[in-house]
């Protein structure tokens, strides 16, 4: 039985789930894509080829490997990208929950009910139809847990609009001892540098006591103040447009003092290793041209 546990972004990483990059598909169509990003490499030409994203995600796990994390991969479907795993499920405390997300990606989450099923099926939830949650979206910190949504009135006109105040609202219901805090987040589905697709594209705890943050994802300053308030300004990297674009806030945390990041981040590894985080730099460039990175491959199932 997998007893799963997670409380926070940067404890002791012991299982978890790392999307898969083989048997990915033919490039999609424009009208097929999830975001600006994807898009901008379709028209370009430069869409990601399957073999580098295979090389990049064997180099993430051959750091899984180093420090001992047990690691599942989704089983292989044809033509199918399965490389976000942490879109179509999440956990908090000791619960798996289910996204309901965008339909034709139902059939991942039936690539992982090999795993599913050697959890507690009481511990097991599928949200209602009408709640839209994704992991991008969720970010567990102590007795915290941070959603990013989006509250304009035309929700439903943006694809990159992945979790709405239902899902929030849910959570609160489902956890009334934690505080549950929204961020209203920046979207575009043309423009990938004013997109924050979820919330750790734009906001990451690191270490024990500090975070990545990009101002100008927040609609609502207000939002940036509380998470400054928490953290302190002292001890949050701000990142700019650039960074963002680049996925500089979705590195991932295997311990308190192990990151892994992406080689090119020059300015936020320097900052990581003055804070005595080891870095564990890794090619995922070509991933990241579809706008997610090293968080948003993963789906952490036991943190200790």
């Amino acid at each position: 039985m997998l007893k799963l546990h997670v409380t926070d972004e940067t404890s002791h990483l012991k299982e978890v789930i790392l999307g898969i990059a083989k048997d990915n598909g033919p490039v999609p169509a424009l009208e097929d894509a999830y975001d600006p990003k994807s898009i901008e490499h379709i028209k370009a030409g430069t869409y990601p080829k399957e073999s580098d994203m295979i090389k990049e995600m064997e180099a993430f796990n051959a750091v899984f490997e180093k420090y001992n994390v047990k690691v599942h991969r989704p089983e292989i479907l044809k033509d199918c990208n399965q490389i976000f795993s942490r879109d179509i499920a999440f956990v908090i405390d000791d619960y798996f929950f289910k996204s309901n997300i965008l339909p034709d990606r139902e059939k991942e989450l039936d690539a992982i009910q090999y795993i599913i099923d050697q959890m507690d099926p009481s511990k097991v939830i599928r949200p209602p139809g009408e709640v839209h949650i994704e992991g991008g979206d969720i970010m567990l910190w102590g007795e915290h847990i941070f959603i990013g949504t989006y509250k304009g009135a035309d929700y439903p006109d943006y694809i990159t609009a992945r979790t709405n105040m239902q899902g929030v609202n849910y959570i609160k219901e489902m956890f009334p001892g934690k505080i549950v805090k929204e961020f209203d987040l920046q979207k575009s589905n043309t423009i990938a540098k004013d997109n924050a697709l979820h919330l750790d594209c734009c906001f990451q705890p690191v270490g024990k006591d500090k975070a990545i943050i990009h101002k100008e994802g927040f609609r609502d300053l207000k939002d940036y103040s509380y998470l400054v308030n928490i953290f302190g300004k002292e001890n949050l990297f701000h990142i700019d447009k650039d960074e963002m674009y680049h996925m500089n806030s979705n590195i991932f945390s295997i311990a308190p003092d192990v990151v892994v990041s992406e080689k090119n981040f020059t300015r936020l590894n320097q900052w990581l290793r003055s804070n005595g985080i080891t870095v564990e730099e890794i090619p995922y460039a070509e991933i990241a041209k579809q706008e997610g990175l090293l968080r948003c491959s993963t789906m952490p199932l036991i943190r200790q």
